[in-house]
């Protein structure tokens, strides 16, 4: 293999390092995003929780007022049961305690009621506020593991470019157009090896005469098929 054709299979490597690099970067800030949507939504629905429950206690807090008003009342209207000079007063006011006492009675059963929801969603939401500490906790954890994960990716991108930039350098321009030309036309792919007559990149077979030139020479030698430049290596070697 001669120099150039060496250079030029280490920044086809580094090349595809940097597309990798690059592809898992971009689909990073996505997993963040669908991670801080899942965030959100728990948030959501631990708040939602929160507020059936404060609604209830608020509920229950009315219906206590309201009994505590009506039993004010049936305790003032059994006094004025004393102060009555009439027997149609006197029954009047008997229906009037009745109503009270039914109206109290129906009260009660709901602040009943009441007590055993309130107590259930106490419940729930304390075992609910448990679990959203640990929740945040993972979450708080996951998200500054993708961020370190960008910040690193960066750093190796960084560090790739440069190194490509350097191989360039050593390589005439007249070969750089025409590996970058291969590339554009062929998915970031210019360089390939092929091996038992078959091109590595579009994996058609090499005519024969043209293999045995390629193991031979040491020219720049382009596959007829999908013009990517090629070069021979033993792939079982390579294994072992």
């Amino acid at each position: 293999m001669n120099k150039h054709l060496s250079l030029l299979v280490a920044l086809q490597s580094l090349d595809a390092e940097v597309l990798k690099l690059k592809t898992k970067k971009r689909d990073l800030p996505l997993q963040l995003s669908q991670l801080d949507e899942e965030f959100k939504k728990y948030n959501q629905f631990f708040a939602e929780n929160k507020r059936k429950y404060e609604e209830t206690a608020a509920q229950h807090k009315e219906l206590e007022n309201k009994l505590k008003k009506g039993l004010d009342s049936l305790s003032k209207a059994k006094d004025r049961l004393g102060e009555v000079k009439t027997n149609k007063e006197y029954h009047a006011i008997l229906k009037e305690i009745e109503n009270i006492e039914l109206k109290n009675s129906g009260i009660e059963t709901e602040i009943i009621c009441l007590l055993d929801e309130i107590d259930d969603r106490r419940k729930s939401l304390q075992e609910a506020e448990k679990e959203k500490e640990k929740y945040e906790r993972q979450y708080e954890s996951e998200r500054q593991q993708i961020e370190k994960e960008i910040d690193s990716l960066e750093e190796k991108i960084f560090a790739c470019t440069q190194q490509c930039q350097k191989l360039t350098e050593s390589i005439p321009k007249d070969l750089i157009k025409r590996y970058e030309m291969i590339k554009a036309l062929n998915s970031g792919t210019a360089v390939v090896s092929a091996w038992k007559g078959v091109c590595g990149g579009c994996h058609m077979n090499i005519p024969p005469q043209l293999y045995n030139e390629l193991q031979k020479s040491s020219d720049l030698i382009s596959c007829p098929n999908c013009s990517r430049i090629i070069y021979w290596q033993n792939q079982e070697e390579s294994i072992t």
